[in-house]
């Protein structure tokens, strides 16, 4: 497996010109939130994601975690990283500062977890599910347990799970039966299983905060019936030292396709007969509104799973473009030059350019919508904070549902370059396909995305904020097509044509969500590709304009920029084109469900 490099410039260029940093740097709290500072933080990040997280991926790989009678350890190294990780102040980077925290804006914080994630996806999972725990924490735990959780998960010294998923729900936590028994003292008795719990045990940290989804006896029916509980593996005495062993359990470890270097637990809770029966946990918020609470967590999580799909991505483009240019093969078919590196024929160019085009799309739209939550949290106008949150949460879903989906995508081009050594387990290419794989399925599958990004998103605001992103695409194509460089208006007429066939693929929609939802709901995966593929041409459009006026002006890394043009022009003429077809594809969403009867799948 080839060493990482954190690709900071593009990280920087994307920061800045993309999403705003500078401004970002001027809301209230952000005032310390300097380039000199970002530039030692993201300097900082490379170092440690470089020299101590990307050695360990292969040896997670194949160590992972296992089960013991004291429960879980993960791989070799693994608790040693994580010490380190806690003790630089990586885990607060965006914490809040009442708590611990160093209050730095999320857009600076997602440089530094891409790079984390690319140098070894599986450990950091764990922090991203402490930061998701923090949030919900934040936004519905009561005064006595933010004092007594919240500045421990911040700083990393303890961590947190969310605990949703069970046999025989799945996605449909609707049929979830773990249960919570009120007990006098204002505490609640749980009882249930839940599987799929990354980090749900392990010995990295003195704590795990288990956040758990249950019923209360009087619960109405389905999701409306569902209440939120932190249920600590340690009980916390008054004076904030640890107590007794909860009712808390790892049962098993998942035998997974990849990140084998996670620990995905299936969790018990109150089957040791520990404190009398059941596993004692405190109602966050109000009761039945779990749902709700959770998803503060959710979108935390997507967004970060959007982010592990680009960090992945960007770990095999790095792997394969190493392996092309030293391999040697073949006949250079347009010099005639004999047993050149691979990197010089015709289809192995097209496939590295796919990958690093479709990486740059993705990233920055992710940073895009990392810095509208900036504002959305920050921002001093009200009007601004709520279009910000609108528009970042509408991207949410694209970013997650699309930057995973790509990561695979990419993952699978990168064995290919690699040829048959990249189906051997020791060139490492292989286990890039197996980490990414799971992305796509955890924190919402991509149907979950899609349907959450058509019924929530899109229509929450009549399609105001869908209006607004048009308009932005429009005025992107707009001002390529004014350029005075011929590539540059070449990807306005793409760009533009591609946003027609989006706007007309969501008029479709709007119209038919009614008469045919059948349709519609065939439609929905194709339609998130599309949303994508557009978004992404966006991006890129912004990036060529930026990189144009630079090199107008003569200032700056004049390859980077034209480096840049002709990323941008690759990923107008090889994607954009596709938006067309996708669109096809969801205005005939009812016409192909009508030909899909039971009779279909009959044997």
């Amino acid at each position: 497996m080839s060493d990482y490099r954190a690709p900071i410039k593009d990280m920087r260029f994307v920061m800045d010109e993309l999403a705003g940093f500078a401004e970002i740097g001027k809301l209230p709290g952000f005032e310390e939130a300097t380039p000199d500072l970002a530039d030692a933080v993201l300097d900082e990040a490379a170092k440690f994601a470089g020299e101590v997280l990307a050695p360990l991926n292969p040896i997670g790989d194949r160590a992972g975690s296992k089960l013991g009678p004291d429960g879980v350890t993960t791989a070799p190294g693994w608790k040693e990283a994580y010490a380190q990780y806690r003790d630089a102040g990586w885990n607060g980077m965006n914490g809040p500062t009442e708590f611990g925290g160093q209050g730095l804006p999320a857009l600076l914080g997602i440089a530094a977890k891409e790079m984390f994630a690319a140098a070894n996806v599986a450990f950091s999972i764990g922090p991203l599910l402490t930061t998701g725990a923090v949030e919900a924490l934040r936004v519905c735990a009561s005064d006595e347990l933010k004092r007594t959780y919240l500045e421990k998960m911040v700083t990393g010294e303890w961590t947190g799970t969310m605990n949703l998923t069970e046999p025989q729900a799945g996605s449909d936590l609707a049929l979830i039966r773990s249960r919570a028994e009120p007990q006098a003292d204002g505490s609640y008795k749980v009882f249930g299983q839940k599987i799929f719990i990354s980090y749900g045990d392990h010995e990295m940290t003195d704590n795990i905060v288990h956040l758990v989804l249950a019923r209360l006896p009087d619960a109405p029916a389905g999701v409306k019936g569902i209440s939120l509980f932190l249920v600590p593996k340690f009980l916390v005495n008054a004076d904030g030292s640890l107590g007794a062993r909860n009712d808390a359990h790892c049962v098993s470890i998942e035998h997974k396709l990849g990140i084998h270097g996670s620990p995905t637990c299936v969790m018990a809770y109150g089957d040791n007969g520990n404190f009398g029966g059941g596993a004692v946990g405190y109602l966050l918020g109000e009761a039945n509104r779990g749902l709700e609470y959770m998803f503060v967590m959710m979108n935390e999580a997507r967004l970060g799973c959007g982010l592990q799909g680009i960090a992945v991505g960007e770990r095999a483009y790095q792997q394969a473009l190493g392996y092309a240019r030293e391999r040697k093969q073949g006949r250079d078919a347009l010099t005639g030059e004999a047993l050149v590196s691979i990197d010089k024929h015709p289809d192995v160019r097209r496939m590295l350019m796919l990958m690093k085009s479709r990486v740059e799309a993705c990233r920055a739209l992710a940073y895009y919508t990392a810095g509208l939550l900036d504002c959305a949290h920050h921002h001093a106008d009200a009007a601004t904070r709520e279009r910000s949150l609108y528009l970042a949460e509408l991207l949410i879903p694209i970013v997650k549902g699309g930057s995973t989906e790509m990561g695979i995508e990419v993952a699978s081009l990168g064995i290919q370059i690699h040829g048959g050594m990249g189906f051997i387990e020791e060139t490492g290419a292989a286990q890039h396909w197996r980490d990414a794989r799971i992305s796509t399925i955890y924190e919402g599958t991509t149907g979950i995305q899609a349907n959450d990004l058509l019924f929530r998103k899109l229509m929450r605001d009549q399609g105001a904020t869908a209006k607004r992103v048009f308009g932005e695409v429009h005025a992107t194509a707009k001002a390529l097509g004014a350029s005075d460089r011929a590539e540059l208006r070449a990807m306005g007429e793409k760009l533009a044509s591609a946003l027609n066939a989006w706007m007309g693929a969501t008029e479709w929609l709007a119209a038919n969500a009614k008469s045919a939802l059948g349709g519609v709901l065939t439609a929905a995966v194709p339609y998130l590709h599309l949303a994508v593929t557009v978004s992404g041409g966006w991006m890129m459009g912004k990036a060529a304009i930026v990189a144009a006026a630079r090199l107008a002006s003569g200032e700056g890394d004049q390859t980077f920029y034209r480096n840049k043009i002709a990323t941008a022009r690759f990923y107008a003429d090889q994607m954009l084109p596709q938006a067309a077809a996708f669109a096809d594809t969801v205005m005939s969403g009812d016409a192909a469900l009508a030909g899909c009867g039971d009779e279909l799948f009959a044997d």
